[in-house]
């Protein structure tokens, strides 16, 4: 009888968990590790629910935290190198800047040697090829650094500047294109393709795989006056064993910006995690995908102004977080702390639940307008929210959802787009896989982030 009324114990509570934990957008992973949690100490208890919990587990498809890690986080090779038609033009070079050319046949083999001659204002060019082992910390107040002929790629081959990065720059304006960042890791667990101290840093047309940590700045006090612009860029294989991994960690800085960049595939950590007082993230992708384990898809932990405009995010199946979307978390720290979603796809392929987007309280106003949400979620606002034409789109609706194509085959009232007052939340960008973002050629005419028709097969329209 004792051992009956435990078992009948263990799952009332069990249920009464799973019930609360269903309201807050969470996932049966995440219910059962509570409920795990809860019984720790309660040896008797935690006995009699084993078998419950286990037949639970095992019915909805959510293996514990010892049989997830048991199963490695497979990092692919990284995809072809760029070639010179894969990468745009270089821009003219300034008037009175020095030109250092590096490459495997010229004056200078190696980047780091450039790193200590180049003078503020000048150009490093590097020629498409392969550079192993090859770290740098960049010292200059204004430098320019760009692969030509073809993207110019970087292996740590376990070694990083300064025990940080590949690259490391101190204090300055930066800009960086056609670079491939690949495999670094560090001792103390943050091996990122660049470390930003402080200053301004645009990254275009570059690539960051299998890294600790993909790109990392530093925050406030040390990084005032600080700003990261990101463009067309891919951000992918972040990992770690211990979950803090990012494929993006951004510290306190001033401001950051995402253009038309691709984030997928994070080791347990987040696709992007941002501190910055300021954060526009527009025209971009990110799809966690198969063999994904990404907890948050993007995270704004300290809250402050953000802006996501014309986004595709993506929450695969198999994720221990329901999050998507969070902020302020840890306590919203920035004077003003808003939050506006405007003409983004949002994808949760969880099937048993999530928070399309989850806002602590401290939020000044959260408004949603002109989203498209696909699959099981919500949005968890502890405030203010206003919602303005958010449409649910049921996978039937999408061209071909299995293959991360979200363009909606009807483009009937139901989905139609609303132009909102403020021209600030009206998409002139659409990301395109391979391009980045490219202009619209017409002002929207449905929710969400894609505005390419199909036809009615679902093939894409000439």
């Amino acid at each position: 009888m004792a051992v009956l009324v435990l078992m009948v114990s263990a799952a009332a509570a069990a249920m009464v968990a799973w019930q609360a934990m269903q309201r807050s957008g969470r996932t049966p992973t995440e219910i059962l590790d509570f409920v795990d949690r809860r019984l720790e100490g309660h040896d008797q208890l935690a006995w009699a629910a084993k078998p419950f919990l286990g037949a639970l587990r095992r019915a909805l498809n959510a293996p514990s935290h010892q049989e997830r890690w048991a199963i490695p986080f497979r990092v692919p090779p990284p995809p072809p190198r760029r070639g010179a038609s894969d990468i745009p033009a270089p821009p003219p070079v300034p008037v009175g800047a020095t030109v250092w050319r590096v490459g495997p046949t010229g004056q200078y083999l190696r980047i780091a040697d450039v790193a200590r001659l180049a003078k503020d204002g000048d150009v490093v060019e590097i020629e498409a090829g392969d550079y192993r082992g090859d770290v740098a910390t960049w010292e200059q107040k204004r430098l320019t650094i760009r692969g030509i002929n073809g993207a110019a790629r970087l292996f740590a081959d376990g070694r990083v500047a300064e025990g940080k990065a590949i690259w490391v720059l101190r204090d300055g304006e930066f800009d960086i294109a056609n670079i491939d960042f690949i495999g670094a890791t560090a001792e103390d667990m943050n091996g990122a393709g660049i470390r930003l101290e402080r200053g301004t840093l645009r990254v275009r047309h570059s690539l960051f795989w299998g890294n600790q940590m993909g790109l990392v700045t530093a925050g406030i006090p040390h990084a005032v006056n600080t700003r990261l612009e990101i463009e067309a860029s891919e951000f992918s294989y972040s990992h770690l064993q211990d979950c803090l991994n990012h494929n993006l960690y951004v510290g306190a800085i001033d401001h950051l910006r995402v253009v038309g960049s691709y984030f997928h595939h994070a080791g347990c950590g987040h696709l992007l995690k941002s501190r910055a007082a300021v954060n526009e993230i527009v025209a971009s992708r990110f799809t966690d995908e198969s063999g994904g384990r990404a907890s948050y898809e993007l995270d704004f932990p300290n809250g402050g102004v953000v802006r996501l405009v014309g986004n595709i995010v993506q929450q695969q199946p198999d994720t221990e977080n329901g999050i998507m979307i969070s902020v302020g978390e840890e306590g919203t720290k920035w004077p003003r702390t808003t939050v506006e979603l405007a003409s983004n796809t949002l994808v949760n392929d969880h099937p048993h639940g999530g928070a399309f987007l989850r806002v602590a309280s401290g939020a000044d106003s959260v408004t949603a307008r002109n989203n498209l949400l696909v699959g099981t979620g919500r949005y968890l606002v502890q405030g203010p929210l206003a919602v303005v034409n958010d449409e649910a789109a049921e996978w039937q609706d999408l061209a071909r959802p299995a293959r991360l194509d979200y363009r909606l085959r009807r483009r009937d009232g139901r989905f139609a787009y609303r132009t909102p007052a403020d021209e600030a939340l009206a998409p002139t960008l659409q990301y395109m896989h391979g391009q980045g973002a490219v202009p619209l050629a017409r002002p929207p005419e449905v929710v969400g982030a894609e505005q390419r028709p199909v036809d009615l097969k679902g093939a894409p329209s000439p």
